[in-house]
């Protein structure tokens, strides 16, 4: 039989059902046309099979002419039997691998757009977030800081009673509200969709657009890789050998160590550190770069350094680690600190040193899509991979890894798969938060990136002793730094170290990315004795002395 091609095109215009039925029997009739589909006015997207003769002209015409607009974005020859390239052994459009917060934001996208979808999940569904990530350790850190501030008598700094040991009680209500997540977010969201099949098993790319899962060999037309990421160790000496935790494993511990070193001073390796020292654990972090917290602000390292060493947390930065042995009484972490040798002895050592993608297995190289040096998938900025049939959205991309990153990512995706619509994937005014108490919460530059960038700026500090609210709450730990650009005053970065700090930080998150400026802050009411109120006053810090200001006069 001859040759077919197979042409996709972008309609633009379409506002109902009866709209894609104009347009596919205006397509129909193009000679040498042999089917059209045109699965929803939503998705804007038109396929055809046709007759090499056909002429892309000639189906933009047809669509013109029916009173709508249209671009081709791909035409691909078919060979052999008479159908859509894509439906030679299903008929899903998209076939998504990995069934985490990236997989179902393409998924529900592409079923949004009318695609027959499939995820593909190998484990369990829900990916990191829900199981293993946010939900669990946001949990515990919840019922740890409640448990830690009813010990203490906040207002006069006296124990009232000893932290809390009932572990597994908690573990068990967590394991609880995971299930509940996953099967209320996950599961039951899946059935809403009747054009979502959900396929258990291992995927492997085997070329082109081809997947293989479990011996069965599939041909979707678009793929989305959504396999996310898992904890990675550096290869330490003898870390292998005597034993370690990953941040998995210390959310389902069967019992508290006695004592735990934490490799690592980055969000959760701070946020797991407090949370085992507020139950009860002693607690030792170990960082190789110069302070906790490297990516923050100097100011908000080394105040979050002294909060937790109040709190009787060690931290130890600036160690290069040499190797790992076990002692008589458990293990120890060795290395050196300015030349001088140093060890931190636990019952258990816990690495939180990241996280890389997992992509190996994939076949990745079989279908030619590029990784990088961490295993991360290579996109372009609309998420599209070295073969341009393949995108790939979340953790498996590489940094920034944050859920509503990977959710974002997903529905782009899927977007320009699907109708090739161009979405480009926009990390501007990007917040991120670590929930240690205080919580980090950051948006744009820090002092530092802006000058690297040689942006010229101004910078102003606001001790939360100044805040009232915090004042109120007898809980003044913490600070706001915000960076402007000298001259036009655009706000360009916030950092703020407070209870809440992720609540805090949204209306900054809104000033950077629609360019406001200090004087905008400053011109926003913002209700007394709130803690959002401190970004106004940080604002004022530019130009005043805050502290010598009545309430009613900021």
């Amino acid at each position: 039989m001859a040759d077919r091609v197979q042409v996709t095109l972008r309609v633009e215009g379409m506002t109902c059902d009866g709209c894609a039925r104009h347009v596919t029997k205006a397509l129909n009739a193009v000679p040498g046309v042999f089917e059209s589909r045109v699965p929803s006015w939503q998705g804007g997207k038109a396929t055809v099979l046709a007759d090499t003769s056909v002429e892309d002209d000639a189906l933009v015409l047809a669509i013109t002419e029916a009173g709508y607009h249209a671009a081709v974005v791909e035409r691909r020859p078919v060979k052999g039997e008479r159908h859509f390239a894509g439906e030679e052994s299903t008929d899903y459009d998209l076939m998504v691998i990995g069934g985490g917060s990236a997989g179902f934001a393409a998924a529900i996208r592409g079923a949004e757009l009318g695609a027959r979808v499939a995820i593909v999940e190998a484990g369990t569904i829900g990916g990191t977030c829900v199981n293993v990530g946010c939900v669990p350790t946001k949990t515990l850190i919840a019922a740890a800081e409640l448990c830690y501030h009813s010990a203490y008598n906040m207002f006069e700094g006296l124990p009232a009673c000893p932290p809390p040991q009932d572990w597994q009680r908690v573990v068990a209500q967590k394991d609880e509200l995971v299930a509940r997540l996953r099967k209320g977010k996950y599961v039951d969201v899946m059935a809403i969709y009747p054009n979502i099949t959900l396929i258990e098993g291992q995927a492997r790319l085997a070329g082109g657009r081809r997947v293989e899962i479990d011996g069965r060999s599939y041909l979707p037309s678009k793929i989305v890789i959504a396999t996310g990421a898992s904890p990675w160790a550096p290869p330490i000496p003898g870390l292998e050998e005597v034993g370690y935790l990953d941040s998995t494993a210390a959310l389902n511990l069967p019992a508290l160590p006695e004592s735990l070193v934490v490799i690592g001073g980055g969000p959760i390796g701070l946020e797991l550190a407090q949370l085992f020292h507020r139950f009860g654990v002693r607690t030792t972090i170990v960082e190789a770069a110069p302070t906790i917290a490297a990516g923050e602000e100097a100011e908000i390292s080394e105040a979050l350094t002294s909060y937790l060493e109040e709190e009787g947390i060690q931290v130890h930065a600036g160690i290069r680690i040499t190797h790992v042995q076990k002692t008589s009484s458990g293990k120890a972490v060795c290395g050196e600190a300015e030349g001088r040798p140093c060890t931190f002895e636990g019952s258990e050592i816990l690495v939180a040193t990241g996280r890389r993608p997992n992509t190996r297995g994939l076949g990745l190289e079989k279908a030619g899509v590029q990784v990088g040096q961490r295993g991360e998938v290579i996109v372009n900025e609309y998420l599209q991979t070295t073969n341009p049939d393949i995108f790939a959205a979340g953790d498996v991309i590489g940094d920034p890894q944050f859920v509503y990153v990977a959710a974002y990512g997903g529905g782009v995706a899927a977007e320009n798969a699907l109708t090739g619509a161009g979405r480009v994937y926009d990390l501007t005014a990007l917040p991120r938060v670590t929930f240690t108490d205080p919580q980090v919460a950051s948006v744009g530059y820090t002092e530092a990136q802006a000058r690297e960038r040689g942006i010229p700026l101004r910078t102003a500090v606001l001790p939360l002793k100044d805040i009232p609210r915090a004042i109120a709450v007898r809980n003044t730990k913490g600070l706001i730094k915000l960076v402007a650009e000298e001259g036009t005053n655009r706000l360009l970065g916030a950092h703020v170290l407070a209870p809440n700090g992720g609540e805090i930080i949204q209306e900054a998150i809104l000033a950077i990315r629609f360019s406001l400026t200090i004087q905008d802050l400053i011109d926003t009411f913002h209700p007394y004795l709130t803690m959002a109120e401190g970004l106004k006053l940080a604002a004022l810090t530019f130009t005043k002395d805050v502290a010598r200001l009545s309430c009613c006069a900021t």
